[in-house]
């Protein structure tokens, strides 16, 4: 069964977890850019040194580079039938990218699953992370930003994924293990089924 999907939801959502669990039940590889970009840092291909350059300089790296880069990763043999994204596309252009980059094979987008949770709840999970692990970025100051920050990049791409049918809103509270099925119970919907 060949699934192309994207997780997305607001920090703290569970996306990490979530997204490990269904790529080895779906038995695709799960991406994520940040682990694009760290893979192209370390081995210091000339993508990466590209991205390294704009990093050095605390910019953002460009949409043009940032789809260089996630072309690279799904053109290898493990994503060749279907492949799970987090944190790709994170901007209108960068949709319009990657509808081209699956046009070539012949392929578009299965599913958009959005994990939905409760600012507060979301800031209660983070605070007790932060204790946990000691992250300073889990302030509650900082988090109630970046949880606005992500609202007002997501919006567009939100609607363009509903637009397109291929939305699921899942609720992303509650034990791993039941949001979990949550997700699967969409996707069956869809026609996507775990071989796990």
């Amino acid at each position: 069964m060949s699934a192309r999907l994207l997780l997305i939801g607001p920090p703290g959502a569970g996306k990490g977890t979530q997204a490990q669990r269904l790529s080895a039940a779906l038995a695709v590889p799960a991406i994520s850019t940040g682990d694009i970009f760290r893979a192209h840092l370390r081995d210091e291909t000339p993508l990466g040194k590209q991205a390294k350059a704009f990093m050095d300089a605390g910019d953002n790296v460009p949409d043009s580079l940032t789809n260089d880069l996630v072309r690279d990763r799904l053109s290898q043999a493990d994503a060749a039938d279907g492949f799970l994204l987090d944190g790709y596309p994170r901007t209108i252009d960068q949709v319009r990218a990657l509808d081209e980059l699956l046009a070539e094979s012949g392929h578009a987008m299965d599913a958009v699953v959005e994990l939905v949770a409760d600012p507060d709840v979301v800031v209660e999970r983070l605070k007790k992370r932060a204790l946990e692990q000691g992250r300073a970025d889990d302030d509650e100051a900082v988090v109630r930003h970046r949880l606005e920050v992500y609202a007002q990049q997501t919006a567009a791409l939100i609607g363009v994924y509903a637009e397109r049918g291929l939305l699921a809103k899942v609720d992303g509270i509650g034990e791993i293990a039941e949001v979990t099925e949550r997700i699967e119970a969409a996707l069956a919907a869809r026609g996507i089924l775990f071989t796990a």
